[in-house]
């Protein structure tokens, strides 16, 4: 075992041997071949070669050389074509702040049966009036930033439980086509985590009829680990034991703390508004969200078509059944 393994248990060094290839006689190799590679991209700034962090991008594509380099460059390209997004990248910016403190994302205290970290989203908490889609997005990429430090969470992965329970139709028609790309770059495409589960729990109709159209973009390893379970909740138990779950998710556990993945965050500064008042608050987030316009529309093509939601009227809302659950 070489130093860069020393913060995992037997087991999970186990589990990086037999599911992720990492082999510690031929790591520091490894790592080179793939730090070689960044000379054939100049027009990318690398800020970051050194050992431990390249060491993240092979977990996260198995120790395939290529396939982690190509990751890697697209986590720089990815910070460099948004720039606006990774200006005052840190938790208490004020549209970071408050969107951490509504729960985006919320993070469990247990680890699953398999060693994840459990993420969980409860999407009716976003306050459109405090902070943007972007600020949520930035938010999940920072706290990402901070739990890929533990290595142990770099070869276990993550699950992501999404409850879309009082989503409203007025809020998942900011879902828009450029909103819905630059998530999926930025989580899908440009970061080195693994994603063992995305569960989506109480989806409005209008959230599963979202989804169907999004799904052709979406990676087939990313599709297969994406669960619809309506209000189902017996099927999320399948996967995720109750005893790990808070109650809203039909779990053992007391009804989830928003506050708790923030305060970690945050610290001391968890209860200083001072930065968040409404007169401060002038976050770049909401620049880029005017600038998710037809011209960003175009070049990244449609992903749903921007008139879907919008052609769905009241009556539609009230009326649709969810397409799709697994009850």
């Amino acid at each position: 075992m070489t130093h860069l393994q020393a913060g995992l248990s037997p087991e999970t060094l186990e589990k990086a041997r037999l599911e992720l290839n990492e082999n510690p006689d031929t790591l520091h190799q490894d790592i080179q071949e793939v730090r070689d590679m960044v000379i054939t991209r100049p027009d990318i700034g690398f800020l970051r070669t050194d050992d431990a962090f390249i060491l993240r991008f092979l977990r996260a594509r198995k120790f395939q050389h290529f396939e982690a380099f190509r990751l890697l460059a697209q986590y720089f390209e990815y910070r460099q074509q948004n720039l606006d997004m990774f200006k005052s990248f840190k938790a208490t910016d004020p549209g970071i702040k408050q969107a951490l403190k509504d729960g985006f994302p919320g993070g469990l205290a247990n680890l699953d049966h398999y060693g994840r970290k459990i993420l969980v989203l409860f999407a009716a908490n976003w306050d459109q009036s405090r902070y943007t889609l972007v600020d949520i997005l930035r938010a999940i990429l920072l706290s990402l930033e901070a739990m890929i430090e533990d290595p142990e969470l770099q070869v276990n992965g993550f699950v992501l439980i999404i409850d879309w329970s009082n989503f409203t139709f007025k809020q998942a028609s900011k879902l828009t086509p450029s909103m819905l790309r630059l998530a999926i770059e930025g989580l899908q495409d440009s970061f080195p985590a693994r994603f063992g589960g995305i569960h989506f729990v109480n989806q409005p109709w209008y959230i599963h009829a979202l989804y169907t159209v999004i799904r052709p973009f979406l990676k087939e390893k990313t599709r297969k680990r994406i669960f619809l379970h309506g209000n189902n909740l017996n099927s999320l138990h399948q996967l995720i034991h109750p005893e790990i779950l808070p109650s809203e998710f039909g779990g053992m556990l007391p009804p989830y703390d928003m506050g708790t993945w923030a305060r970690t965050l945050l610290d001391h500064e968890y209860d200083d508004d001072s930065e968040c008042n409404a007169d401060s608050y002038n976050s770049p987030a909401k620049d880029i969200e005017k600038d998710l316009s037809p011209k960003s529309m175009k070049r990244s093509q449609s992903v749903v078509d921007p008139g879907v939601l919008k052609r769905m009227d009241k009556n539609e809302e009230e009326n649709m059944q969810p397409l799709l659950s697994l009850d």
